[in-house]
């Protein structure tokens, strides 16, 4: 019986990119897809409205479009889709940012020989040979490489990125909902990182594109690459940290609206 996998685009504020991303959608990749949601995070541009755009001109792509309740973050999103693909029964979800910087293709052979069965989670991997970066600066990577060497040494297992925007999950390993007191921001793959050690996780690597044009950073990275050694140290102090609440404010329910 044929895998039924979801295919989640987190959309925030990218109104110019999400076009591009949908694009990608060819017969190719979409034969692999059995539904496609895009989470619109209150976007305050006009992301929804080109998302709609998209699904009339293109009724042969099995496009759903969420939208947030409240403004979750990345990782609140994550938390929404999750959800939707437990609770109407997909087998595995693919995580695509919305920002197009990632290339689904990539992920074609991961999908085309049932490569990403074999493990809980297939992550995509900007730092590890076969991979191509396109205007990404020399010391975002070098930073990269050091927080790369830093989880490896804590999780004692390669690492290769911690958190591209290409991603797949097999929807058996999130059923617990571990992750749910996880950062809702853009900490929310760092603690997957460390779960995966923790749980015991199957993960894998895999090389893909990525690229910077257009695109606008949310990260603020003396700040954010504090809280994720501060993070990390606290994981290596004490490894059941990771049960406790991450969170900077508690969400009783993390929902969205479907709005076509």
């Amino acid at each position: 019986m044929k895998n039924k996998i979801l295919l989640f685009i987190p959309a925030y504020n990218c109104e110019k990119q999400i076009i591009r991303v949908l694009g990608q959608l060819d017969e190719r990749i979409l034969r692999y897809i059995s539904h496609v949601i895009v989470v619109n995070n209150r976007s305050t541009d006009d992301t929804e409205n080109v998302v709609r755009d998209f699904m009339k001109k293109h009724p042969e792509v099995p496009v759903s479009l969420l939208r947030n309740k409240e403004n979750y973050g990345l990782g609140g999103s994550h938390k929404v889709a999750f959800r939707y693909a437990v609770d109407n029964g997909y087998d595995h979800v693919i995580v695509l940012h919305g920002d197009d910087q990632g290339m689904i293709q990539d992920f074609e052979p991961v999908l085309r020989t049932g490569y990403y069965k074999k493990h809980d989670c297939i992550l995509g991997a900007r730092f590890m040979r076969g991979s191509k970066l396109k205007g990404y600066s020399a010391f975002r990577t070098f930073g990269n490489y050091v927080f790369n060497f830093l989880f490896a040494f804590v999780v004692k297992k390669k690492i290769y990125d911690l958190g591209s925007g290409l991603n797949i999950y097999s929807v058996e390993m999130l059923k617990d909902e571990f992750y749910m007191g996880f950062p809702d921001n853009l900490m929310f793959n760092y603690a997957m990182i460390l779960a995966s050690e923790y749980y015991g996780h199957d993960i894998a690597f895999y090389p893909v594109s990525w690229r910077e044009d257009d695109q606008v950073s949310n990260v603020k990275m003396a700040d954010q690459a504090l809280k994720v050694l501060k993070m990390l140290f606290s994981y290596f102090i004490d490894p059941s940290m990771i049960l406790d609440d991450h969170r900077e404010r508690a969400v009783d329910k993390y929902e969205a609206d479907v709005i076509e």
